[in-house]
């Protein structure tokens, strides 16, 4: 047994157990119950006193107290007021006569978590028990969770010291913490799902569901599936009912990407769900209302889809709120070297290696590469460089042939002043293509986008393969 408020010694580490304090006058009862507790999952802890109880809380990480109500000079609701000062995670049950059950009711709406009549049946302890710390870690598990999403998706993950990625950053403190719709518009491979993120984890829905949906991915039945859900026989394959992820977002927020890329009579049904809050399942009738706040994407020229009425005006207007345009990595050099550091970092430590230098030529050429593919594909650039390094510092044989073109041999891209971003891409893909002898598959790598994502460019910008 742990003994009478000894056998412990503050600040030293013991085993991952629990550790239970039972405080009682009744020096019978305290011994019997730690007993009766105390296994290769509790260390139990006993004081004759609240006073003696609360030295102990002070000086000790204590997950339950269970404690007599009625006791001389400090009772249990005196003890439970102190304890949730010193110790606000620390539960509390309570040990009661017939004749003060009603204390112990008004205690648990001061936070206890139950009471047990006296003479304590000891299976029926033996179950609270377990449940009460099942719940506390359950409970503290999911504040973790929490607070790593929020450090996984808050503004420290999104790497960028310049003035337009400051600007970006002030645009969405402005508008994280309101109810308005959010268009993130820019290049692929600038990080809009990252900035969607942000938008919800620094609102007040970030405790609720995060959902996110690639609209380009799917066709416009399975869009709609994926979205509404579906009844069970609504189609072919419809086997049971399914829920979407409009439902998965209810109170939280709802990401679509590439939201340009949806067929007119889908962009309908999603006017109304906006308008209304409401849908219903395909193949169903039962309306179903929804709270979710909806945050889009596109790196297309969505204006000139409107005006080419490939896009609806009226759910345009419903998207763009608030728009914010994510700088291209071109558009801000300056945060290369910093961008380089943190994906050495990551890199050298998942694949195990020490921290790899870069020369001063290496940087140079990261920083005059025009990056096509963004962030993302400069991020697949250092993780390439450093799978494949054999020495300790990354040097110009490091880069990849088309970042070492580029730097060496002055070899670039001459686009016009004025050029739309359409015409910008169509230059970049030929370009690309042309460099890679039309490999489409190295040219997707070099690009940063899916394979899938450069053909259908290919053919809609009418490009051979070979230029």
């Amino acid at each position: 047994m742990a003994g009478e408020n000894a056998g412990f010694t503050p600040g030293i580490p013991m085993a991952r157990k629990h550790n239970i304090l039972i405080v009682d006058d009744e020096k019978n009862t305290r011994e019997g119950l730690q007993w009766s507790l105390e296994n290769d999952k509790y260390e139990v802890f006993t004081a004759a006193n609240g006073a003696l109880g609360l030295e102990i809380i002070r000086s000790r990480d204590i997950h339950l107290l269970i404690t007599d109500l009625k006791m001389p000079e400090m009772d249990g609701m005196a003890l439970l007021e102190k304890a949730r000062k010193e110790s606000p995670e620390t539960e509390v049950v309570f040990l009661t006569g017939h004749g003060t059950v009603e204390n112990a009711v008004d205690a648990m709406k001061k936070g206890a978590f139950d009471y047990l009549l006296k003479p304590v049946n000891l299976d029926e302890l033996g179950l609270l028990v377990d449940r009460v710390l099942t719940q506390r870690d359950l409970r503290q598990e999911n504040e973790a969770l929490h607070r790593e999403l929020e450090e996984r998706h808050g503004f420290e993950q999104i790497i960028g010291h310049s003035p337009q990625m400051q600007a970006v950053f002030d645009r969405i403190r402005q508008v994280a913490p309101t109810r308005a719709s959010v268009l993130l518009t820019g290049e692929s491979g600038t990080g809009k799902e990252m900035f969607a993120s942000a938008i919800h984890y620094n609102s007040s829905r970030k405790n609720k569901p995060f959902v996110k949906l690639n609209c380009g991915a799917l066709t416009t039945t399975l869009l709609e599936s994926e979205l509404f859900g579906h009844e069970a026989g609504a189609f072919t394959d419809a086997r049971r009912q399914r829920t979407g992820r409009f439902e998965m977002a209810d109170g939280g927020t709802l990401f679509l990407d590439e939201i340009t890329e949806t067929a007119p009579e889908f962009q309908v049904k999603l006017l109304r769900v906006l308008q209304e809050q409401e849908f219903e399942r395909v193949g169903g009738t039962e309306t179903i209302r929804v709270d979710v706040r909806l945050v889009t994407a596109t790196n297309q020229d969505i204006e000139g889809a409107v005006r080419e009425n490939r896009f609806r005006e009226d759910l345009y207007y419903r998207l763009n709120v608030v728009k914010i345009q994510i700088p291209p990595l071109r558009e801000r050099d300056n945060d290369i070297p910093i961008l380089v550091e943190h994906f050495l970092e990551e890199f050298c430590e998942e694949n195990s290696k020490p921290r790899l230098r870069i020369s001063a030529k290496v940087m140079n050429a990261l920083r005059q590469y025009t990056w096509p593919g963004n962030v993302r594909q400069l991020r697949n650039v250092i993780e390439g460089m450093v799978v494949l390094s054999t020495t300790k510092e990354l040097t110009e044989k490091d880069l990849p042939p088309e970042v070492r073109v580029n730097s060496s041999d002055g070899k670039s891209l001459q686009l016009r002043v004025g050029a739309s971003l359409a015409d910008m891409e169509r230059e970049m893909i030929r370009a690309t293509l042309e460099h890679t002898a039309g490999n489409r598959a190295a040219a997707a790598r070099v690009l940063g986008m899916g394979r899938k994502t450069l053909y259908r460019k290919i053919e809609e910008y009418g490009l051979e393969a070979g230029g």
